[in-house]
């Protein structure tokens, strides 16, 4: 089974969690990277990606490095933008137009996910959803075991 961790991550957060799905299925990796990209430096990102959540905004992405459709099980993950998933991820799903996957969907947030995983997964029909996961800043909060949490989600998806 070819497997694929596509994300979008500002802080690394996302990016972390990304890896971690990698190294325990033998994944390829697919970082989605805006072409104008928001700064995480600054306290501006809140209000720059906001506005692009509020409006629907569907950022140009830069090209893929590898194609989607190739691959029998994509696991996605996003942050948590306005208490649902990032424009990079909306452009990817309408861009791309994935059809007949299974899916494992996954967030990173700093308070409450509220509808990022049902938002993304509306996204996604025509697709099996086999999981959904969501991590509180697993970079601020190491100790809660969001490698291993991950690891062993992940794992278990797999073997279905």
């Amino acid at each position: 089974m070819k497997i694929l961790v596509v994300f979008y991550s500002l802080d690394g957060n996302t990016r972390f969690i990304a890896e971690n799905i990698a190294k325990v299925t033998g994944a390829d990796l697919l970082e989605l990277k805006p072409v104008k990209a928001i700064s995480g430096k600054s306290f501006m990102k809140y209000f720059w990606g906001g506005r692009q959540v509020v409006l629907k905004q569907k950022p140009e992405l830069l090209p893929l490095e590898k194609d989607p459709k190739d691959y029998d099980l994509l696991f996605i993950g996003s942050p948590v933008w306005a208490y649902t998933f990032t424009p990079p991820l909306r452009t990817f799903f309408s861009k791309y137009n994935i059809k007949e996957k299974k899916i494992a969907l996954f967030c990173c947030h700093g308070g409450d996910p509220k509808n990022t995983l049902i938002n993304m997964a509306e996204a996604l029909t025509g697709n099996e959803i086999i999981g959904k996961i969501d991590f509180l800043e697993p970079l601020k909060h190491l100790t809660d075991n969001s490698a291993e949490k991950v690891k062993n989600w992940a794992k278990d998806l797999v073997k279905m």
